[in-house]
């Protein structure tokens, strides 16, 4: 098991019920709930940030549909393996 870390925070009475509620219907405890709650919430902006990242990239590329980004692999992919030659 990883180690953990205390940690104190603070949640409307509302949804500290349905957490603790929600806990107990999945048969694991509050802090395991909100830990991978978390860690899905960080997962989602770790992605959503990438795909801002390759939609800006792909826009100063010039790619506009898979094709287009199909073709510009392909030819960096060759120009790859002839350079390591």
């Amino acid at each position: 098991m990883a180690a953990t870390k205390p940690m104190t925070i603070s949640l409307p009475v509302d949804l500290l019920r349905e957490t603790v509620r929600f806990a107990s219907a999945e048969a694991t405890t509050p802090n395991k709930l909100i830990a991978e709650a978390l860690r899905q919430y960080l997962t989602s902006h770790r992605w959503l940030r990438l795909r801002r990242w390759g939609t800006t990239t792909a826009k100063q590329l010039g790619l506009k549909t898979e094709a287009d980004l199909e073709r510009f692999l392909a030819r960096n992919h060759t120009r790859s393996r002839l350079r390591r030659r």
